[in-house]
């Protein structure tokens, strides 16, 4: 009875340890995949139809989003890819994308070391969260062009999004991608070209049906994580609500600069966070917002 016992105690952890194996395995090849194509090189056909060999049932899903987030013209703004997936499959893509970065150090560590490491550290849901949307927004800048999100209405109470904490990442990460493409026109040409920067914010997607800026619901409780390299743990909504500021101000010099129109103006002014005092603390353009309120007033 002792020996039959043995032998399946061996038989067991030989079976777990192979499991463990492949799992680590398949995490690499996905890191490694997702670290050569994410940018402007484009996977055959051959690389996706491996990438999909001999995937665990438990895996199906963040094999799709990996081979998603290499692929042109992708599906990832589809509700199945912006639905939040299960805290597993959140960690499964969080510790690939940490591998994809971890290969692109000269002093990376291994691999395999890095996933035991990962698999079993506790990493906060918002920090998953903020990957996950991460990678989708990277994925579809990268990946499918050119910049038109117009026809996009996000419905965040569909996406599986547990508070109001998960909603704001999501709103704050794609806004970061859509600053993204009119930075160069408002901060590198001289002067700023608020015409074609317009153009492209006239591409921004909805939100509940609204126009992005009406979104408003950043009062959830902050957070801290490491956004920045070798910046350490900074707040959450100080770094992205500052970026989100920005994008309002831009979208502001457009409309005044381009003489777009008192309603315009005011729409935007008023129905946005740019009214909001109680949320300037997290923007430099504090003092600026306060002078066109209170020339308002006086007005």
């Amino acid at each position: 009875m002792k020996k039959t016992t043995l032998t399946f105690l061996g038989v067991l952890f030989a079976v777990l340890t192979f499991g463990q194996a492949n799992y680590k395995e398949k995490i690499i090849e996905l890191g490694k995949a997702y670290n050569n194509f994410m940018f402007r090189n484009d996977p055959t056909k051959a690389d996706i139809k491996e990438m999909n060999a001999n995937v665990p049932d438990d895996f199906k899903f963040t094999t799709d989003f990996i081979a998603q987030s290499i692929t042109k013209k992708n599906k990832l703004l589809t509700e199945k890819f912006l639905s939040r997936p299960d805290d597993k499959v959140l960690k499964q893509i969080y510790i690939i994308d940490q591998v994809r970065q971890n290969l692109i150090k000269e002093d990376q560590i291994d691999n395999n070391k890095l996933i035991d490491s990962l698999i079993n550290k506790d990493i906060p849901a918002y920090e998953l969260v903020d990957n996950y949307y991460d990678i989708i927004f990277t994925a579809v800048g990268n990946k499918n062009k050119p910049f038109n999100m117009s026809k996009v209405n996000f419905k965040l109470k569909e996406y599986n999004l547990k508070d109001d904490t998960e909603k704001g990442i999501f709103f704050l990460k794609c806004m970061e991608y859509c600053g993204k493409e009119i930075w160069g026109y408002i901060n590198i040409v001289k002067p700023a070209n608020t015409i074609k920067a317009f153009e492209n914010i006239s591409k921004y997607p909805k939100f509940d049906g609204r126009p992005y800026y009406q979104y408003r619901d950043f009062y959830f409780n902050d957070f801290e994580m490491n956004i920045l390299v070798d910046k350490g743990m900074q707040s959450y909504k100080n770094y992205y609500l500052g970026k989100y500021y920005e994008v309002l101000m831009s979208h502001l010099l457009c409309i005044i600069t381009d003489k777009r129109g008192e309603k315009e103006e005011n729409d935007l002014l008023f129905g946005s966070i740019l009214n909001d005092r109680k949320l300037y603390k997290y923007t430099e353009y504090k003092k600026i917002l306060e002078d066109i309120f209170h020339q308002i007033k006086v007005e």
